[in-house]
């Protein structure tokens, strides 16, 4: 490992001469916690199959991960700019690579939901350190453009590669490989960062809030279980009903977590050393982008599944062909990344999102048209486009205005509040339209499998009602962000920097 430099304060703005060999380093981790989000989704009917999940808790793999991440990021961004941001992404890609293999070689559901749990509390000390150690590394405006450009586009196309990558994995390999795979990239990017990214940490009162680190995620947790109890079947092996709403377990944990999180809120406000400053959420633009992330993640996220599984569940595609069916997605969303890019400059973020969020909304609602028997090119196919580039037009503005004006000291927590919104509304996102799409099998079934002449085609078109109503909440999901972005968001171009979140640095 190479001598390590001296840590500068985060004023000392001279240009590091490694800064893109830094930014291929962190572009290189940044894709990989993106991938790892999506790229078990395309594994998932085969590792459900192999260990015997439940389909009530198959979501846990995926919810696993973006839990323990969404709800420990800021914890991580915290300590990422206390303790060193090079420091603790590098410790993060090693404890990523350990999870990683763990999930790989699971003999049991629980092992594996353990293990992606691990994986999501690595991945909350990367994420936030990556986007820290980007605003400043590049001084300089138009090389900082570039640099979130080059991470928006991967955060924003990087779930749909990771598709790709799945069902080349799935396929040819073994589900295992989803996991495993991570290991070498993560092993050598770390030691690649040790030799080329340059140490920062914040400055002045760096002591850390537990209590709140506490509050938070157990209160994400209960919230989580209890939509998840929610989707459980009442007798198992008896018959679909499923617990529902109502349920003593369901209620006890919403409401666990109702007092959790409201805790949570009222200790930032008086501790002297808030986990989440408060100052930080409340800014209006800051807030309204915090709150269409949240939104926009739990509609993509369950898009993602539900489409996964009607391709292979459905139409019989292949875990490969299911992965090549997204592609169109990961392309819209690498392309518009680059318009968006250019023209937030010149119009501002909201004349970017208003019209972004439609486009998404309407893309959502199409698929509510799909069935056992409709083309992949007529019906899935202009979902996808209108999705992939109205997500384009949302994420880098949103970006932008949840960044712009967070101090040095506020930096770290700052970005990882923004992947928090993402992955706490993707794990809610799941959980809930996973329960509301339990619900309709269970109703569609229960209303026309009696008496039916092929109880298999009944099932078969349950599935496919199921998919409708989560595609149509996921859809109302989107609809909030775009509410959201046209009532909150006021951030005019001047406002804006060229640059893009420049006011991390």
């Amino acid at each position: 490992m190479a001598t390590a430099e001296p840590v500068l304060p985060d004023t000392v703005r001279e240009p590091d001469p490694k800064r893109w060999l830094a930014l291929g380093v962190i572009a290189v981790a940044q894709l990989m916690i993106v991938l790892d989000a999506s790229i078990v989704n395309i594994a998932l009917p085969s590792a459900q199959e192999d260990l015997g999940i439940s389909d009530a808790d198959r979501q846990w793999v995926v919810t696993a991960y973006t839990l323990a991440f969404g709800g420990l990021l800021l914890l991580g961004g915290r300590i990422a700019d206390f303790a060193g941001r090079k420091r603790v992404f590098v410790i993060g890609l090693l404890g990523f690579a350990v999870a990683s293999a763990l999930g790989g070689i699971a003999s049991t559901a629980g092992l594996l939901f353990a293990a992606r749990g691990l994986q999501g509390l690595f991945a909350a000390l990367m994420a936030p350190a990556a986007l820290s150690l980007i605003s400043v590394t590049f001084t300089e405006t138009k090389e900082r453009a570039t640099a979130f450009g080059v991470f928006g586009a991967i955060s924003g196309g990087g779930a749909a590669i990771g598709l790709i990558v799945g069902g080349v994995l799935t396929e040819y390999a073994s589900w295992r490989w989803c996991l495993g795979v991570n290991v070498p990239i993560a092993l050598v990017t770390a030691l690649a960062a040790s030799r080329v990214v340059r140490e920062s940490k914040a400055e002045g009162d760096t002591k850390y809030d537990v209590p709140g680190a506490i509050l938070v995620s157990l209160g994400l947790v209960s919230l989580v279980y209890g939509f998840t109890e929610a989707a459980k079947e009442k007798n198992p092996g008896k018959s679909t009903e499923v617990l529902g709403w109502t349920d003593s377990s369901t209620l006890t944990f919403l409401g666990i977590a109702v007092v959790l999180l409201v805790a949570f809120v009222l200790w930032e406000r008086r501790t002297a050393h808030p986990l989440l400053p408060l100052r930080v959420a409340l800014d209006r633009n800051r807030g309204g982008s915090y709150l269409v992330f949240l939104f926009v993640g739990a509609g993509l996220f369950a898009m993602f599944l539900f489409l996964t599984f009607y391709f292979q569940l459905t139409l019989g595609y292949s875990p490969l062909r299911s992965g090549f069916a997204f592609l169109p997605f990961s392309i819209g969303i690498i392309l518009g990344a680059g318009v968006v890019s250019q023209l937030l400059p010149r119009l501002g973020p909201k004349p970017l999102m208003v019209p972004g969020l439609v486009a998404a909304s309407v893309g959502m609602l199409l698929l509510t048209q799909v069935d056992a028997n409709t083309s992949y090119w007529t019906h899935v196919l202009p979902s996808l486009v209108l999705l992939s580039l109205g997500m384009a037009a949302v994420f880098i503005p949103a970006s932008s205005t949840a960044l712009v004006g967070v101090g040095s000291h506020d930096a770290g927590v700052a970005s990882a509040l923004l992947n928090t919104s993402q992955q706490v509304g993707g794990s809610l996102g799941t959980a809930l339209l996973n329960t509301l799409y339990a619900g309709a099998v269970t109703t569609f079934l229960a209303d026309n499998v009696r008496g039916a002449r092929n109880p298999d085609a009944v099932m078969g078109e349950a599935f496919v009602h199921g998919y409708h109503v989560a595609f149509f909440w996921g859809a109302m999901l989107l609809v909030l962000a775009l509410i959201t972005a046209a009532t909150l968001i006021n951030a005019k171009k001047d406002d804006i920097p060229a640059e893009g979140a420049a006011g991390v640095a």
